[in-house]
């Protein structure tokens, strides 16, 4: 009341102006003064309010992630259950955190990759049901998600959730992997290094630089799988599919692929130094610059449409020219195909 006419005392600074206008002139002080304490409230309300906000949201937060580390620690504690049923509940616990937390993903991940080099380590320590012994037959032995459901369910989780994973190294290796079902899966830089993956169905799977060295993949389905880059050294691929399979640059050293279908597989710059290849079938395939020094080649088939390293005479290998199929089919169902009988290798 008192300091918009001291205001405008002090603008006229002694001039004579009628009421009417010195009224006016206070009012409009006046008026600025109350707008400015006006923005001034609403402001300091404002600032008040986000306070507020960012208060509860830190509480939400903190809230959510006790949630979070309650649900996480009994999903684990599930996992040491004697009942398979529980086992699969704490799989698919951590499978829908990891979903809903970025920040728990990988440890998620590394928690199924242990579940699996635990439960099920190669060679079997039991004879157990759901434990066939090594040397047991193959034909004999019960797909992964029969014999093991929770351990088909950790290998799919695993496979899903490394979609989004950064390429870091993860060990799943000296695992009993037999007729387990990884179709679609990604498994890129995972080491299966010694596993036994034999009658596994791998189709369309992503193994980009993935470490299988010395495993154990007899009869394994590869359709249409990548494995660029891959290390597949000394491994057993008797009789494997691998048709149409994306082989480029992979290290295929001392490799055993007696009787296995590479049909129309790319296999630019792969390396097949030392590898068994005798009756493999490669008509169609593609090896534009692979490494075939001291690769055995007797009785391998090749069709017209077989590309061969710049200099390299098929026919002084022992390889022989026969008729290309033609294009290949998709496959089909292919889980079902997890408990078909193998037949026997010429080769064993």
């Amino acid at each position: 009341m008192v300091l918009p006419g001291l205001v405008v005392e002090r603008d006229l600074g002694g001039a004579r102006i009628s009421a009417a206008e010195r009224l006016g002139a206070v009012n409009n002080v006046r008026a600025t003064l109350v707008q400015a304490v006006g923005g001034a409230v609403v402001l300091f309300g404002a600032y008040a309010t986000w306070r507020q906000l960012r208060v509860n949201q830190e509480g939400l937060n903190a809230t959510r992630e006790g949630h979070l580390t309650d649900r996480f620690s009994r999903a684990v504690d599930q996992l040491g259950s004697e009942k398979t049923d529980v086992r699969i509940g704490g799989l698919y616990a951590l499978w829908r955190i990891a979903d809903h937390s970025a920040h728990d993903r990988e440890a998620v991940i590394s928690i199924k990759a242990a579940f699996l080099r635990t439960h099920l380590p190669w060679p079997p320590q039991g004879q157990g049901q759901d434990s066939p012994a090594a040397e047991a037959s193959i034909n004999s032995v019960p797909p992964l998600e029969t014999r093991a459901p929770d351990a088909q369910v950790a290998l799919t989780g695993l496979g899903v959730l490394c979609r989004e994973r950064r390429p870091d190294w993860l060990n799943v290796s000296y695992t009993d992997l037999r007729r387990a079902d990884c179709d679609g899966l990604w498994l890129h830089h995972i080491n299966f290094d010694g596993a036994c993956l034999e009658a596994a169905s791998i189709y369309q799977v992503n193994l980009t630089k993935a470490s299988l060295i010395a495993a154990n993949m007899r009869h394994v389905e590869l359709g249409t799988s990548i494995l660029h880059q891959s290390r597949c050294i000394d491994a057993d691929l008797r009789g494997a599919r691998m048709v149409r399979a994306d082989l480029r640059e992979a290290d295929f050293s001392g490799a055993d692929l007696r009787e296995a279908n590479l049909r129309k597989a790319r296999g630019h710059g792969t390396t097949f130094t030392g590898a068994d290849l005798r009756l493999a079938d490669l008509r169609g395939t593609d090896l534009t610059g692979a490494d075939l020094t001291r690769a055995k080649l007797e009785g391998a088939l090749a069709s017209d449409v077989t590309v061969w390293p710049a200099g390299f005479d098929a026919q002084a290998a022992g390889v022989a020219m026969v008729d290309d199929p033609g294009a290949e089919p998709s496959i089909l169902l292919q889980a079902a195909a997890l408990a078909r009988n193998v037949p026997p290798l010429q080769s064993a």
